[in-house]
């Protein structure tokens, strides 16, 4: 069978099986099979598949059929131009979180002294990405999940970015007195109650615990505000990805805090969070991050 061919014959499969975006999905999984980039696709439109290419390309296929994202089975996910290894264990890196990047880009210099927490880090995409892009920083990233801090650990240590990785529940293995100068997360904000509107994908195949957070997706953002403020150094800033159901309850959650921004995706929906920790010396320490 030619490239061709079987790149048609995958895309009938694809849409029969309501894929979303079937054509991309065919093209990125033909790829991966081969081993090639989009371009190589196009130039050999008559080259002929191997036996362990067709094999291979027929499996990545039937698994995108079953809804499994085609990132899961290449095992690789751009985020922030850089390439990040994903597995099941950890939420798909999304382009909607480039804007929690591009708001810490917008509010530090790049050559700041910052110290900067991670928390709920996944993949390590965000921490990754803001130690190289704020290149005098040190970031820590926590996860309660040790199977998505190895895969956070392997993509530091592919893309060479300096971070200290911790497993914790939240800031609960963070010691007291450690005080930052940022906290970042994208913590899980979809609702139960909104399942029924997450994608097929989403709800099957990628971790639970990173998707949802209770009942109206605000049980983990209610224990995450408080032990951020604690451990932020006095006027810290607080950046965090959003759902568009959790802008209201959120600002509520934070509306003693100074500086309070909401800040929109492409589409216009309200996606990242941006705040200071109030100037106040209630619960304050002058405790430096060392």
């Amino acid at each position: 069978m030619t490239l061709k061919q079987a790149f048609d014959a995958a895309l009938k499969k694809l849409e029969a099986a309501d894929t979303p975006s079937p054509r991309l999905s065919a093209e990125l999984l033909l790829m991966f099979s081969l081993n090639c980039d989009r371009a190589y696709l196009f130039t050999y439109p008559e080259r002929e598949l191997t036996a362990d290419e067709q094999s291979r390309y027929d499996e990545a296929i039937r698994r995108r059929c079953t809804g499994e994202p085609a990132q899961y089975i290449t095992g690789h996910q751009e985020f922030y131009g850089r390439d990040f290894l994903v597995t099941p264990a950890v939420l798909i890196p999304r382009p909607e979180t480039e804007h929690l990047i591009e708001a810490a880009l917008e509010i530090f210099p790049r050559d700041g002294r910052l110290s900067i927490l991670d928390v709920g880090t996944g993949s390590g995409c965000i921490a990754i990405t803001l130690a190289k892009e704020f290149l005098r920083t040190r970031v820590m990233a926590v996860d309660i999940s040790p199977e998505a801090l190895e895969i956070a650990q392997a993509n530091a240590a592919r893309l060479e970015a300096q971070v200290e990785f911790r497993q914790s529940d939240l800031l609960s293995a963070i010691e007291p007195a450690r005080q930052f100068d940022v906290v970042v997360s994208n913590p899980p904000y979809v609702g139960e109650c909104e399942a029924d509107k997450v994608q097929k994908q989403v709800r099957d195949f990628e971790p639970h615990i990173a998707v949802f957070g209770g009942h109206r997706g605000m049980d983990i953002i209610h224990r995450l505000v408080p032990q951020v403020r604690e451990h932020l150094k006095p006027n810290g800033w607080f950046l965090m990805e959003i759902g568009y159901s959790t802008a209201d309850p959120v600002h509520e959650a934070m509306r003693d805090w100074q500086d309070f921004k909401v800040i929109p995706d492409l589409q216009g929906i309200p996606r990242v969070v941006v705040a200071r920790k109030p100037d106040t010396h209630h619960g304050d320490t002058e405790t430096r991050d060392s």
